[in-house]
């Protein structure tokens, strides 16, 4: 009876020894406080920090594990799933001085439990802090532009600068971290808009000016091309009636030089010179016939009314004209008859300059070979 009450106060003092145990147990974001029960099984992604007697025994792998009783004790439970933080919102000042509020958000991850469980007293708080002064030192660096034009630089600077501080002596890795919300003052904001506004208008006015100008260049453009064209068709219609003219004039020019050689031929024929005469006294007779239709003043002949004599004139003139024609020609002909022979009396005396001085060196060629064949008397 004795032994069973003295056994049942032993398991009444191991059950109170492990309800302070139990509430001894730090945890963070794991599966909840746990007891030494001898046989554990701990979960996947959770590190379990053991004492043995107060000093650090081991760290218990996801599975199946054992432990002493009363001499064990799960000091820490950590998770090393990616933690997400939310960074509180804090007020930082640019390089330019303005006044930000800024929050966000931290990502983190666990990665040596043994240092997150002893090397700093809150990981996560040490973490936060952390966070915001390296925000507000990264801030202070740039201007108010810049912290919306290098927002992701700016999230990787700081995650390099917690990593460098953390990692080594807290086993905690920041992954990532993220701005969430930028607040500016009242004023500036204002400013801002007013800023906005502004290159919304010059912008406005630019495309409206870049415009009118290309319309203007566009009309410019238009009538110069209009000009050039007409100034092109005008050349092409002056040339065209030029070439038309000269065309013409030449046809023309053709058909009279035709028409003189027929009335040559005509004239040198049998009775040709009767007809010609008839021809000129009928050309006369038109010709005052149109006198009395024209109100000009004109000065005639006094002897009008004798057809014959001027016929007999015309025919004088046409004659001489004729005769001076032929004694041109045969001028020409008598001039390149002399022209010819002269050229032909100079073929010949050159051509009997090259025979004679051809005779005289094959004379000197003759004399040579005799006198260097002869015997020389000396050696005789």
């Amino acid at each position: 009876m004795l032994s069973v009450m003295r056994n049942a106060r032993l398991a009444q003092g191991l059950l109170r020894r492990q309800c302070m145990l139990t509430s001894e147990v730090q945890v963070r974001s794991a599966s909840g406080r746990q007891v030494n029960t001898v046989i554990l099984f701990v979960p996947q992604q959770e590190a379990w920090v053991i004492e043995r007697m107060g000093r650090f025994h081991k760290v218990l792998s996801p599975g199946l594990n054992f432990l002493i009783p009363v001499l064990d004790k799960i000091k820490y439970v950590q998770s090393l799933k990616e933690i997400a933080i939310d960074i509180p919102e804090q007020s930082a000042i640019t390089n330019d001085n303005v006044t930000l509020r800024i929050d966000g958000v931290l990502y983190l991850r666990v990665t040596d439990p043994y240092k997150a469980s002893y090397g700093v007293e809150d990981p996560e708080y040490a973490v936060t802090q952390l966070a915001q002064t390296t925000m507000r030192s990264e801030i202070g660096k740039i201007t108010l532009d810049q912290v919306f034009k290098e927002r992701e630089s700016l999230n990787i600077s700081i995650v390099e600068a917690i990593n460098n501080a953390a990692v080594e002596p807290w086993g905690i890795k920041c992954l990532r971290y993220e701005i969430k919300d930028i607040e500016l003052p009242d004023k500036v904001q204002e400013a801002m808009q007013m800023q906005v506004e502004a290159e919304r208008k010059k912008r406005a006015v630019i495309l409206q000016s870049e415009g009118v100008r290309e319309s203007e260049i566009n009309v410019a453009e238009g009538k110069k091309r209009a000009k050039i064209l007409a100034s092109e068709a005008l050349q092409r219609e002056q040339i065209n009636m030029a070439s038309g003219e000269a065309n013409a004039i030449i046809a023309k020019a053709q058909a009279r030089a035709e028409a003189l050689a027929l009335v040559a031929e005509a004239i040198g024929k049998r009775d040709g010179g009767n007809a010609a005469s008839l021809n000129v006294a009928e050309q006369y007779v038109a010709a005052f016939g149109h006198l009395a239709k024209t109100g000009n003043t004109i000065l005639l002949p006094t002897n009008t009314g004798d057809i014959s004599s001027m016929v007999g004139q015309a025919m004088a003139i046409y004659g001489n004209l004729s005769n001076k024609q032929t004694a041109d020609a045969q001028k020409a002909i008598t001039d390149g008859i002399a022209e010819e022979t002269e050229r032909e009396e100079l073929k010949l005396i050159k051509s009997a300059e090259k025979d004679l001085m051809r005779n005289i060196k094959q004379q000197e060629t003759e004399l040579r070979n005799k006198f260097s064949t002869s015997p020389d008397p000396d050696q005789n």
